[in-house]
């Protein structure tokens, strides 16, 4: 606990430097992996129900119960770009909850070409981050989890290295089913630049909220995020209009028009959800971005930009998920996910196994009684 609140101080001290006049790398980071996650408009952080792919951002959700259990996650993105997610989780009793994984995206190949374009060949550009979590119960309500981020990027010939670190803590009431987490991501900094005379450039740090209710006497749970919380101000700000001088508007005009309303910088940080559980072994959801439908919708052909939908199921022991979301007209993406505990495959195995040696035992009891 101590290395991770080091840690914490460590990285945040070096975000807020970093992220004086600086731009963004490593924006893979916050692309929503699961299937659940895509279904449910992107970030789900505050529901506590035992499912492995909930811990990828959110290790605080990490329980003994998901003890062996493996998850994969294929998400078919836009333009060939193949992005994935694989972990595998251990508890160790006393000292918590571990999860070790990796996430991926690979942007595909390109091909390169000089000023003139006559063909030079392809290359390829990707990457990576290999994610060790962990999670504890501090009481039968309280939890806290971390995630240390080591990550690496090649993009052409140029590689790069950084490393981050999430904090996350979590209340849940049981007899309420209200759950609610705060989290802290992606805190951290490049450790080398993909060029030797760049400047380092600061991670997609983000502070997010969130909150769920399975209502009482129905199949039906409600999850909603607050996301982007250290930065109140999300609009695009469009600066052809206020630089634009071939109008007949006043500056005055000109800002006032680039002004957002209170009301929409509000709902620009929050991605609600919706989850119908009729039963164990199969779900619905549904879920909505207002801040993707107000940046990627257009205004008179929105469309279903923004929303987002998905179903899971049960077969034996392998549960199967599926998720869509809709990003703009061009097209959705499709979440594909399979989780399974390894455990399930050998605990009739190992019953059917002692069954002999109990038998045994009372046997030699009732011998040596007679």
């Amino acid at each position: 606990m101590r290395i991770v609140i080091f840690l914490f101080f460590l990285f945040t001290y070096s975000i807020i430097n970093a992220q004086i006049g600086g731009e963004k790398v490593f924006n893979f980071l916050d692309i929503p992996v699961s299937a659940r996650q895509g279904a449910l408009g992107g970030s789900v952080i505050a529901i506590k129900d035992d499912d492995p792919n909930l811990s990828i951002d959110t290790p605080s959700l990490l329980t003994a119960d998901m003890h062996s259990s493996l998850t994969f996650t294929y998400l078919n993105y836009f333009s060939d770009i193949n992005y994935g997610y694989f972990s595998y989780i251990n508890d160790f009793k006393k000292y918590g909850t571990f999860s070790a994984g990796i996430k991926y995206i690979d942007y595909g190949k390109f091909l390169e070409t000089d000023e003139g374009g006559n063909e030079l060949g392809s290359f390829s550009a990707a990457e990576y981050a290999f994610i060790l979590g962990w999670g504890k119960n501090i009481d039968s309500s309280f939890s806290v989890g971390a995630n240390l981020k080591p990550i690496y990027s090649r993009l052409y010939f140029n590689s790069s290295v950084a490393l981050a670190l999430d904090v996350v803590g979590t209340y849940h009431n049981a007899k309420k089913n209200f759950t609610t987490s705060l989290l802290i991501k992606n805190i951290g900094r490049q450790l080398t630049t993909y060029t030797e005379d760049a400047k380092r450039e600061a991670l997609p740090f983000q502070i997010q909220a969130g909150i769920s209710k399975k209502l009482a006497h129905t199949p039906i749970r409600l999850n909603v995020d607050f996301i982007h919380l250290q930065n109140w101000n999300l609009a695009f700000n469009d600066s052809t209009i206020v630089t634009n001088q071939n109008t007949d508007l006043t500056q005055e005009e000109k800002n006032e028009r680039n002004k957002t309303g209170i009301t929409s910088e509000f709902f620009r940080h929050i991605v609600a959800g919706v989850e119908f559980l009729p039963s164990k072994n199969f779900m619905i959801r549904f879920g909505y971005n207002f801040k993707r439908r107000s940046e990627l919708a257009f205004d008179n052909r929105g469309k279903l930009v923004g929303f987002s939908w998905g179903v899971g199921f049960r077969i034996k022991k392998i549960h199967i998920s599926y998720g869509s979301a809709s990003y703009h007209l061009a097209g959705s993406s499709n979440h594909f996910t399979i989780t399974t505990n390894i455990s399930d495959y050998y605990k009739k195995n190992q019953v059917i196994a002692e069954k002999p040696k109990k038998e045994r035992k009372i046997r030699n009891k009732k011998t040596s009684t007679e």
